[in-house]
């Protein structure tokens, strides 16, 4: 079974009403493993592919996802569109708990992640100005408002390493920058579904302000827990109103990101990388 709309996120949306789960598929990688099986069904009659981000049962940190096997691996499932769901902190008074922010940048405070498909004889530059597929944005919001969830397009996402969260002093660094949401994963998975020419949109949901809020302190984790549950509500109401809004076509730029990105002359590309890239670049190499 192929799919056409990816959706990364956690293990709840598995049971989300509506969603027919017809098959499991545990898929290998040029690139390793995903994160766990792909779940693969149909939602408002759509074929859609569901991953868990860090596993069913979150055993994986931030810094240990795979996120060149996740993305690789919804290419070939045929996925054009991800929707991927984020918890995020808040660093923004705006920005409330149980509130949905459609960020349109991503800031890179990790370290070292792999986060490109490109190298070993082959090298491209995609753009990345706009890393948001502002079509699927704008289905977003708009599911979002249908849902009743408070959502804020725009903003950007601060993705930091992890996976401990920020002291006082960063937080407030971060806020004097103008960053709305802090998050640990979804800035490497905007590149790499940019790279493998997908549309990729994040809903960032906030739990929490983070620890720059003067009431930080008083949060409990009973209150984060009950922020977390309503958030996972909330998503599965967006996310079935999202898909069944989703145009049929891709009106964006997305399906050509790497048109003009791949520099390397074609006749010196090594046969190993064009047989492992083959589902991304093949289509350029006729």
């Amino acid at each position: 079974m192929k799919a056409e709309i990816g959706i990364i996120g956690g293990s709840g949306l598995y049971s989300m009403p509506g969603f027919e789960a017809q098959e499991e598929l545990n898929i290998t990688t040029p690139f390793g493993s995903p994160s766990d099986n792909y779940v693969l069904g149909t939602l408002a009659g759509r074929n859609v592919a569901f991953l868990a981000r860090h596993g069913r049962g979150h055993r994986l940190s931030p810094s240990e996802l795979n996120f060149r096997a996740n993305i690789y691996g919804m290419k070939s499932l045929g996925v054009e569109r991800i929707i991927s769901l984020s918890a995020v902190g808040s660093l923004k008074e705006e920005h409330r708990p149980q509130d949905f922010v459609l960020p349109d940048q991503f800031f890179d405070r990790t370290r070292g992640r792999v986060s490109t498909f490109f190298g070993e004889g082959l090298v491209a530059h995609i753009g990345f100005s706009d890393p948001i597929c502002p079509e699927m944005s704008r289905v977003l919001e708009s599911a979002c408002r249908a849902a009743g969830v408070n959502v804020k397009p725009g903003g950007t996402y601060l993705c930091m390493e992890g996976p401990a969260f920020s002291t006082r002093a960063e937080s407030n660094v971060y806020r004097a920058w103008g960053m709305d949401v802090i998050g640990m994963t979804n800035l490497q998975e905007a590149k790499l579904a940019r790279e493998a020419e997908i549309c990729y949109v994040t809903v960032a949901m906030v739990t929490d302000y983070d620890c720059w809020h003067p009431e930080h302190d008083a949060v409990t984790v009973n209150d984060i827990i009950a922020n977390l549950v309503k958030n996972a509500e909330n998503a599965c109401r967006v996310v079935a109103g999202a898909v069944a809004e989703m145009p049929k076509a891709r009106a964006c730029k997305c399906g050509s990101a790497l048109a003009h990105a791949i520099l390397t002359d074609r006749s010196q590309v090594p046969a190993a990388t064009k047989l492992k890239l083959g589902i991304l670049i093949d289509k350029y190499f006729v």
